[in-house]
């Protein structure tokens, strides 16, 4: 059984709604198309876009864009990943009107005005500025970089000064051409509606755009090579980021790994690294450690912010910890309580159902499918101690991980 609807209109968009019995309203349009699909010269242009969308449209300008949901206390919003462009607003019900016909306005008839783009070219500019003085954001983007080399994926995907002084309306056209394609496009509701309405507002507002089939080719990104970077910057702390790729979003693993990383550094104060490297040594405010699933890829690492004499002994805690985990099988309670721990905090996020509609959205783009949370459940409990102990030794090798520390300027 599903808790979803879905209908596909006949140009591809998706209509996917989730009924909940709230006078609040949550939407999104997703569109299968992130900074990984820029060419090197395009770097930043995908966020650009995303920035352009509310500037000015063929009827609305930027005024009456942000005012036409915030005058009725909506809150409207959008982000750029890797591999989506989404546009998203929460709203009283009686508002999704409004919502259905701006996204569609700003999506498919902005303007790009030439006297926009260079004042968003500024925005976007300090933006970056902004995000460099951040050791444990920038530490990020730098790390992904570095780990994935000469490929898309590793670009940051604000760009970089140089490539965002650069792109121009042509960019924009052209990105849009052959990257918005009907086909991958979902716009999700949760609310308190009859399926019925949903569709058939949605076909009075997405049923005219016309059909983009355009095919794109990602291309998959070969295996990385152990490598390890020194960086001096102008910081008063060290911070440390070590990795590797990891399982794709369909892999067999996923579920798997998901689990290991939320044990290791996730969620909470009762992380492995969490406790070692914080309440009992003392040694490092923040330390944790994700796991982001790609379509042909994913990014596995562990990040910590510490005083500079302490890097090194953080480090190698680190490495006692992924060494455990490589050479010591789970035990039956140990896994037990694991897994309930990693159960119980996907049930509390879907409180968060902005995220959940979102989450909904992406999945049906990956899969063509939406997992229940019983599903989600049943996949987690699925995992045995032995799947876990090979997935440590594939991706928690420290041969095989690239690493990447800030340190002070002497």
């Amino acid at each position: 059984m599903t808790d979803y609807q879905v209908h596909t209109l006949s140009n591809g968009i998706r209509i996917l709604f989730k009924h909940s019995p709230s006078t609040i309203t949550h939407c999104c349009f997703i569109v299968n198309a992130g900074s990984r699909d820029e060419t090197e010269n395009q770097t930043g242009l995908a966020h650009f876009i995303e920035h352009l969308l509310f500037k000015e449209t063929e009827k609305r300008n930027t005024s009456q864009i942000l005012n036409r949901l915030e005058l009725v206390g909506a809150d409207l919003n959008a982000y750029t990943a890797k591999e989506y462009t989404c546009i998203h607003a929460s709203l009283l019900n009686q508002h999704l009107e409004r919502a259905a016909d701006l996204f569609e306005d700003i999506l498919f008839h902005s303007t790009f005005p030439a006297e926009e783009i260079e004042k968003e070219r500024g925005v976007i500019l300090d933006e970056i500025a902004s995000y460099l003085d951040q050791p444990e954001e920038a530490i990020q983007d730098d790390f992904e970089e570095l780990l994935f080399k000469g490929h898309p994926i590793g670009r940051n995907i604000l760009g970089t000064p140089e490539s965002v002084g650069r792109l121009n309306s042509e960019d924009i056209q052209q990105f849009i051409a052959a990257n918005y394609n009907t086909g991958q496009m979902v716009f999700a509701v949760f609310g308190d509606y009859r399926f019925t309405q949903v569709i058939k507002l949605a076909e009075k507002y997405f049923g005219p755009v016309p059909a983009n089939h355009t095919v794109k080719l990602r291309l998959k990104p070969g295996l990385n090579h152990a490598a390890r970077n020194v960086s001096a910057k102008q910081i008063t702390q060290t911070h440390c980021m070590m990795g590797s790729m990891a399982y794709s979003s369909s892999h067999s693993n996923k579920n798997g790994l998901l689990l290991l990383n939320n044990y290791l550094g996730g969620m909470g104060m009762s992380s492995r690294l969490n406790l070692e490297i914080r309440e009992k040594h003392g040694i490092a405010y923040s330390i944790e450690s994700n796991y982001t699933p790609l379509t042909d890829t994913g990014i596995f690492s562990i990040y910590f912010g510490t005083d500079s004499e302490k890097a090194e002994k953080a480090t190698k805690l680190i490495h006692k910890e992924l060494k455990k985990l490589r050479e010591k099988k789970f035990g039956i309670v140990q896994l037990h309580q694991a897994k309930q721990k990693f159960i119980g905090q996907i049930a509390l996020a879907e409180e968060n159902r902005m995220g959940l509609i979102i989450s909904m959205a992406k999945s049906l783009l990956d899969f063509n499918c939406v997992d229940t949370l019983q599903q989600i459940f049943e996949k987690i409990n699925a995992v045995t101690a032995e799947q876990l102990l090979g997935i440590s030794n594939e991706i928690m090798d420290i041969d095989r991980m690239t690493t990447l520390v800030f340190e002070p300027k002497q």
